[in-house]
């Protein structure tokens, strides 16, 4: 997973900031994750890093759009992002893998993978099902074709064939 590791100031007082803005970062995580994304307007992810006690604070936002498929349709679907998040993070306990966490202790201070960083807020602000409507019909298990745009020629199916031999039975109570 591309990483972007930031050293982080020693003095507690001091604010970093770090601007994400690279097209090619967000096109190497989709393209890693195999995910059908396109950006529609560049993604920005802006942090503002407080370094305090064993570990540091974020505050951040994270703007612009995709175009995500509809999972039934496949039909072009936009998504916009604007997201203002905060999160804190701690050094990585000496159980956790690599790539496990992302704030580790080096000789020269603290670093964060502001990539990883934002990469985890996109994730979580992508919908558990896109829909291009609410009322997307889909496409047809047959042929293919959009049902959105009508109805197929090839009629009502027979079902599962693995249950053909329950079609004919009748429940009495």
């Amino acid at each position: 997973m591309p990483e972007l590791w930031i050293e982080l100031p020693k003095d507690p007082d001091e604010i970093r900031e770090i601007v994400l803005d690279d097209q090619g970062l967000w096109q190497a995580f989709w393209t890693e994750h195999a995910m059908q994304v396109t950006a529609a307007e560049p993604l920005k992810a802006v942090l503002r890093v407080h370094v305090q006690d064993g570990g540091c604070f974020v505050e951040g936002a994270l703007t612009g759009a995709v175009v995500l498929p509809c999972d039934r349709c496949a039909a072009d679907v936009r998504h916009d992002l604007d997201v203002a998040f905060e999160a804190y993070e701690t050094l990585e306990d000496a159980d956790a893998g690599p790539g496990e966490s992302i704030l580790r202790q080096t000789r020269g201070g603290l670093e964060l993978d502001a990539a990883g960083l934002a990469w985890q807020q996109f994730v979580l602000d992508l919908p558990p099902k896109t829909l291009c409507a609410e009322t997307c019909k889909g496409l047809c298990a047959r042929c293919g074709k959009d049902l959105n745009d009508g109805p197929c020629d090839c009629g009502p199916g027979e079902g599962d064939p693995r249950l053909s031999a329950l079609r004919g039975l009748k429940v009495s109570h």
